[in-house]
């Protein structure tokens, strides 16, 4: 008799035969999952290394601070050194229940699901500031469900080797804060000028809210915006029991005060422009650098003053851009204005245009003429005149008969002008132009001599430095010194590097001085004048307004002013003696009682006592950002002085939209 053996399993056996199976299908899963997306995470090891570029300080000629180029870092600080509300802010806005979670937030990630979901867009992340540290040191920024699992797996292993407190202050010591800085201590600094353990409540919510979205919310790009996220920021901070009501209250109705370098945007067309002069000197950077520039940053807050007010006041007659340009004797630029709003447009007007000069460039003809025995009492007859198919008129279309040349140049003259220029020979004054600094082609058509010549801002002013500095030519420049932190100088500017070369001798540089102060004086730039200092300079405006210019001097310092419009469409009767004249007298008289200003002196030997006109600024109430207030508007000068026709042809003009010289690398647009 067999015994009833059927070999069914019981009820407990089959529990956990089953169980079993599934644990190891289930461990097999397990396992298969994490080979798959463990495959390819990064090297752990390196936590403590930062990849990190050079960045390149840039400072005045007295050390103030320019700008940073390149990323920012700073030393790491310790979260215990810091106020509690500066770590609690970004947890209060981040990450609330940073504390409780295992390195992510189930209920975090289901609500932002749930919100994107309903919204049919992403509107909220789920990602922890575990998560956020493992993107920032391990993970590229790709959005895919590889690179998610990836982030959690990487922020558990953080979890698991750190406590909170040092994954945050791992946290706020690599997150980017936009403006090129990296970490909270180097994010104060560039924001405030401040160390990060002296963050008031208000700052320290800024800092916290540009985590959304550094650019975005960035007090530079957008102030408003910025300011609603630092409120919001605020409201879960006092949520969260982090600050109380009072604290709230009081960091609402304190302003949050933005570092003046950052807010100074103006500055940065000239720190663009030496910024690519750096590699061409010393190559690429292998480690933090400071550049030493010639930039006079009062001089340069006159500058932005006076184009600001002038370019705002007269919107109405289609100025829409501005440029301007200072030297001085040497070369050395003080202030760099390249257009109306560096936010807008960081291409460099002043550097990187090239606009018809128009009457701005007839010194250079009447240069070419006292060269060849002219005089300014030389007379000549203002009439009708042909040359060639080409017959010039002037501004206002009447003829004042036997004049002087004296009189012609400070009037603006056309006809005269015209004249000259044929009788002399085109090719001398193309000469000319080019020997003292114009560094553009110049055609030598008959129109030339009216200025239908493209240049530069910052060619006319190197153009006009001989007629300052004793007719002696400069070279433009902006660095002074390159060197490491460490103090290893890898580059220094030296005077002898480019020499000074007499392009002007005496009697024609003694007679254009005459001449050009006559300009001033009583002809088409009175407008600029400025009582008690020896001025000199030229107005010019191009065909249908499109370009109007004033280029004017003093003893060894001169500045080149351009308005117009960036698609070459005509202004509304806007003339050199107008808007350009009236940002260069807002310039200069806030900008000469600063300078050890001498008379315009009439050789070398007299450049030689005149010196650097900036070398001692003298001391006012402002301090170091006081450079003098730009006068009111009713200090403006006018815009009723007319200027002499050019009859300049222009060239085809840009195409809408476009800046000013169309062959422009467009990284500048």
């Amino acid at each position: 008799m067999s015994g009833p053996s059927s070999g069914k399993r019981t009820p407990l056996q089959a529990v956990m035969y089953w169980t079993t199976v599934v644990g190891v299908w289930g461990l097999i899963f397990m396992i298969g999952f994490f080979a798959v997306f463990a495959w390819g995470l990064p090297d752990t090891s390196k936590l403590n290394e930062v990849d990190r570029q050079p960045s390149i300080t840039y400072l005045d000629r007295s050390g103030a601070l320019l700008a940073v180029r390149g990323n920012q870092f700073a030393p790491p600080v310790n979260v215990d050194d810091l106020p509690s509300y500066v770590p609690a802010a970004f947890v209060a806005v981040e990450d609330r229940r940073f504390y409780h979670h295992p390195g992510f937030d189930p209920i975090g990630i289901a609500r932002a699901m749930g919100r994107n979901i309903k919204a049919g867009r992403k509107v909220e992340g789920g990602s922890t500031i575990t998560q956020q540290l493992a993107r920032n040191l391990f993970l590229t920024p790709a959005q895919n469900y590889r690179r998610k699992i990836q982030e959690i797996m990487l922020a558990v292993w953080l979890e698991a080797k750190f406590s909170k407190k040092e994954i945050l202050g791992l946290y706020m010591n690599r997150v980017y804060f936009g403006a090129g800085a990296y970490g909270i201590e180097a994010a104060s600094q560039r924001y405030f000028d401040k160390h990060a353990k002296d963050l008031t409540v208000g700052e320290a919510a800024l800092l916290a809210g540009l985590m959304k979205g550094p650019s975005r919310y960035s007090p530079l790009s957008d102030r408003e915006r910025a300011a609603r996220r630092a409120t919001i920021v605020l409201d879960e901070m006092e949520q969260a029991g982090v600050i109380t009501p009072e604290q709230r209250i009081e960091a609402v109705s304190k302003p949050v005060r933005v570092s003046r370098t950052l807010a100074t945007q103006h500055a940065q067309y000239f720190v663009d422009w030496v910024h690519q002069e750096v590699r061409a000197l010393v190559g690429e950077p292998t480690e933090d650098l400071i550049v030493e520039t010639t930039l006079d940053f009062p001089i340069q807050t006159n500058a932005e003053r006076a184009v600001r007010s002038i370019v705002e006041r007269d919107q109405k007659k289609g100025v829409e851009q501005a440029a301007l340009i200072a030297l001085d004797g040497e070369g050395r630029v003080r202030a760099m204005i390249g257009g109306a709003d560096y936010a807008d447009s960081e291409f460099n007007r002043a550097v990187d245009a090239r606009r018809q000069a128009g009457s701005a460039f007839k010194p250079f003809v009447y240069l070419a003429a006292m060269e060849a025995g002219y005089t300014p009492d030389t007379p000549v007859v203002d009439e009708p005149v042909t040359i060639g198919n080409w017959t010039p008129s002037n501004y206002t279309n009447t003829y004042l008969g036997p004049i002087t040349m004296e009189t012609a140049l400070a009037q603006s003259i056309n006809t005269v002008a015209a004249r000259v220029a044929d009788e002399v020979g085109r090719d001398n004054v193309a000469r000319a132009a080019k020997r003292v600094g114009i560094t553009s082609n110049i055609g030598t058509d008959p129109s030339m001599a009216l200025g239908a010549v493209e240049v530069s801002p910052i060619e006319m002013a190197q153009a006009y430095a001989p007629f300052s500095n004793g007719g002696l030519r400069v070279q433009a420049y902006g660095i002074n010194r390159i060197r490491t932190k460490s103090g290893k100088v890898l580059y220094e500017h030296r005077p002898n590097e480019v020499g000074k070369t007499s392009v002007i001798g005496n009697p024609p540089l003694s007679y254009m001085n005459r001449m050009l102060r006559q300009v001033v004086a009583s002809g088409t730039a009175r407008g600029a004048a400025i009582s008690g200092y020896d001025l000199a300079g030229k107005t010019g405006t191009t065909s249908d307004y499109k370009d109007a210019w004033f280029v004017g001097y003093t003893g060894g310092f001169v500045t080149a002013v351009w308005v117009g419009k960036d698609d070459n469409k005509p202004m509304k009767k806007v003339t050199g003696g107008g808007s350009p004249a009236a940002i260069w007298k807002t310039f200069m008289s806030a900008t000469l009682p600063r300078l050890k200003v001498s008379a315009i002196p009439s050789g070398p030997q007299a450049a030689q006592a005149v010196g650097d006109p900036i070398g001692d600024l003298l001391s006012s109430a402002g301090g170091l950002f006081g450079g003098g207030d730009a006068p009111s508007d009713g200090e403006i000068a006018p815009d009723t002085v007319p200027d002499g026709d050019p009859g300049a042809q222009p060239g085809p003009p840009p195409q809408a939209g476009q800046p000013t010289q169309p062959q422009a690398d467009p990284t500048f647009y």
